[in-house]
């Protein structure tokens, strides 16, 4: 039978690989998968937690802090999922480094003198890196999702401009007709550009 640690931590490779990069526009889901997905969460963390109850020492101490990181982990994608957005993005790649942290300090914890500092101090500056490396994430998406609008205004408004020129010589070509047959060609001319 596999050690309970280790299918944690096979579990807990699962629920960091990945998502890395988040789907630009993904489709929502239903409050109801919200609440399923809160349901089974929950479910998931407690009995992660029991695999931890037969451990003892610090080796429980990681444990309970893979357990404990996986459902933050799971909670924050969860989120994601139902409420998409550049900053439920952002919280899941800072769920996943403050997990990895935090199991880091515990397994720092089975070191002692220099070699323990030494540790916590590496534990320290890959979290450092890793919230670091989010927030860049997190602004890339921003500058990316606002130039993208900025592209949409000024794609709207040159169709706007090349709408109008096109009108303009449509309705100059019209105006050498008269009566009827000029209001013909300037309506005709409106349905074919979708002028209203």
């Amino acid at each position: 039978m596999k050690h309970p640690l280790a299918v944690l931590a096979v579990a807990l490779g699962a629920a960091f690989a990945g998502h890395h990069a988040m789907a630009a526009d993904p489709t929502p889901i239903s409050k109801a998968e919200y609440k399923a997905g809160e349901d089974r969460i929950d479910a998931e963390y407690k009995a992660n937690k029991q695999k931890c109850a037969g451990l003892s020492g610090n080796t429980k101490d990681i444990c309970k802090a893979e357990a404990e990181g996986i459902e933050k982990v799971a909670k924050a994608e969860l989120e994601y999922r139902y409420k998409p957005s550049v900053n439920h993005a952002y919280e899941i790649r800072e769920a996943r480094a403050d997990a990895q942290y935090e199991i880091a300090k515990e397994k720092c914890d089975d070191r002692a003198g220099n070699a323990k500092d030494v540790c916590q101090k590496e534990a320290k500056a890959a979290h450092v890196t890793a919230i670091a490396d989010a927030k860049v994430a997190r602004t890339d998406l921003e500058t990316a999702m606002l130039r993208g609008d900025r592209l949409a205004a000024a794609e709207k408004t040159a169709t706007g401009d090349k709408l109008a020129a096109e009108f303009s010589v449509a309705k100059e070509r019209c105006d050498a007709l008269a009566g009827n047959a000029k209001d013909a060609c300037i309506a005709d001319a409106k349905a074919r550009l979708g002028i209203r």
